[in-house]
């Protein structure tokens, strides 16, 4: 609710996995900011939360249109980032820092743990009456987050992944085999998922698709390569990083402990899905060992390519990601208290958004996952899924086939 207008300086910060498009939410925040007279300075946190406590800052508030157009179209975070996840007394050293520095708006921009310590500080200025206006713009490639149709970040990293189904389909094809991708998402299949958009032809794959909502089942996965291998010789397989036992087991830790392998586990004790081939590999071995070790199986890991590939940028991803800077903003200096931006779909066709404000704790450490209408047979998307998110990821590369029915013909 408006409550009136304040004056003093504003800080900005980036945090978790960078994207393609997280700096075209930063530029929208800062040339709304840069308009205003109630904002003295516009710091940019360096490192996120690290940087606030540490006083780290970079002045933003006179740098020119043209060089913030620039910083918007150039991936990855600007500003550096953090996978710090501050709790109640690490979020009073921010506030602290704020107050030395007449901080009055903060800006954070980032995933499900970013609305959190938003809400945390928030809730700090409140109870030692200090007005501060605290809030959210979101960003994460997984789409997790709850209150929002789709979150920028995603589109341009579905888009990566869609065109590198494109290409590996392609390369499938030209050299059979049984090959698996593993894409990001812990919890949500939403990134894994849109490598369906691959599908140019009937016989394209990915031929199967495998994500956290439906719980994985070893023999079943068996059987559905097997299957799909005999009809056709080839099988092109996306797989969520974060797939799991019916017990809710990461299969990354089940395969491991099957096959006397190890897992690394990440500064806060779980286990590290990103950065890691290993459950590619245990997937591998496990066909090889089922199926037959002739077999030509691989398995790649995308990894952290997904999140700032320079030149796959969904148009509507950029422009998003730039109006939820704008719109937190412009929230902002209208008086609210805090919030987080939401982007609320309103219609398919033509495509078009609206930009909302939600409350902090509706989203603040919750994750979203896939709906089951866009789930099927336990390895699959449904048309309704692609409806979704074509409009999301934009334009993809099309490819033209040489369809061979007859490879012994002879000319003379």
């Amino acid at each position: 609710m408006a409550t009136g207008l304040i004056k003093g300086n504003a800080i900005i910060g980036q945090s978790g996995g960078p994207t393609s498009v997280i700096n075209q939410s930063l530029v929208g925040c800062v040339e709304v900011l840069q308009t205003s007279p109630h904002v003295d300075k516009i710091y940019g946190s360096h490192h996120a939360v690290r940087g606030m406590v540490e006083g780290n800052f970079i002045d933003m508030s006179e740098i020119p249109r043209d060089r913030l157009d620039r910083i918007a179209e150039t991936p990855s975070a600007a500003l550096g980032s953090s996978r710090d996840k501050p709790d109640e007394a690490y979020c009073r050293k921010i506030f602290k820092s704020f107050e030395r520095h007449d901080i009055r708006f903060f800006f954070y921009i980032g995933g499900n743990d970013s609305s959190d310590t938003c809400r945390l500080i928030n809730e700090m200025a409140k109870k030692d009456s200090y007005e501060l206006r605290c809030f959210h713009i979101p960003k994460t490639i997984d789409n997790d987050l709850q209150c929002n149709d789709h979150t920028p970040g995603y589109g341009s990293a579905a888009k990566f992944v869609a065109s590198a189904f494109i290409g590996d389909n392609l390369d499938n094809r030209a050299l059979p085999g049984i090959k698996i991708d593993v894409v990001m998402g812990r919890h949500a299949g939403f990134l894994t998922a849109a490598s369906a958009l691959a599908r140019q032809n009937p016989e394209d794959g990915p031929h199967l698709i495998y994500v956290p909502e439906v719980a994985f089942d070893t023999e079943k996965f068996i059987a559905d390569v097997d299957r799909i291998y005999t009809r056709q010789g080839r099988v092109l397989i996306a797989v969520s990083e974060g797939i799991h036992a019916p017990d809710g087991t990461p299969m990354a830790v089940k395969l491991a402990s099957e096959t006397a392998g190890e897992v690394e586990r990440d500064a806060h004790g779980n286990v590290q899905l990103s950065g890691t081939g290993a459950l590619g590999d245990y997937l591998s071995l496990l066909l090889k060992q089922k199926l037959g070790t002739n077999l030509r199986v691989r398995a790649d890991t995308f990894g952290y390519m997904q999140r700032c590939f320079a030149g796959v940028v969904s148009p509507a991803d950029r422009l998003e990601a730039r109006n939820a800077g704008r719109k937190a903003a412009e929230v902002a200096l209208l008086g609210d208290l805090d919030g987080s931006i939401a982007i609320q779909r309103t219609s398919d066709v033509p495509y078009t958004v609206e930009y909302g404000l939600v409350k902090l704790e509706d989203v603040a450490a919750k994750t979203r996952t896939m709906p089951s209408e866009f789930l099927t047979g336990g390895n699959d998307v449904t048309e309704a899924f692609l409806r979704y998110v074509r409009p999301i990821v934009g334009p993809l590369p099309t490819v033209e086939l040489l369809r061979i029915r007859n490879a012994n013909l002879m000319t003379t």
